[in-house]
């Protein structure tokens, strides 16, 4: 499937799979092992809060690429609706976020997705 065909709300949803996978994969790496521990520091990265937090961080400071962008701004701008916990604004980021997460999922750019968590790793500590 070609990724940059693929509409911002479908990119966003595999983004979120992979990205979950990835958060719990990362913990579970650290020798986390309690049910409650794992949860409160999954937050930390895949609450809306966190991911509108990150990319924010992404876009102040120039990481992302052009193609990135636009992507981001495919995801962000197809988020017509929010929970209730997060602004429209920040559900909107969060959404471009995940969108960004999944196109390069699908475009097998593991890589890059990597360089980019290994950013928000940072970001988190």
């Amino acid at each position: 499937m070609n990724a940059t065909l693929m509409n911002g709300l479908s990119l966003a949803y595999i983004g979120d799979a992979y990205f979950e996978i990835i958060v719990r994969q990362y913990l579970l790496e650290k020798g986390i092992t309690k049910v409650n521990e794992l949860h409160k520091e999954a937050i930390k990265f895949t609450s809306g809060e966190a991911q509108a937090k990150f990319i924010d961080l992404f876009l102040q400071n120039n990481i992302l690429s052009e193609l990135e962008i636009e992507i981001y701004k495919k995801g962000r701008n197809s988020a017509t609706s929010h929970r209730k916990n997060l602004s429209s604004a920040e559900y909107q980021k969060a959404t471009g976020f995940e969108a960004i997460i999944g196109y390069l999922y699908e475009s097998n750019n593991i890589e890059r997705i990597n360089e980019l968590f290994t950013l928000m790793k940072e970001y988190n500590k």
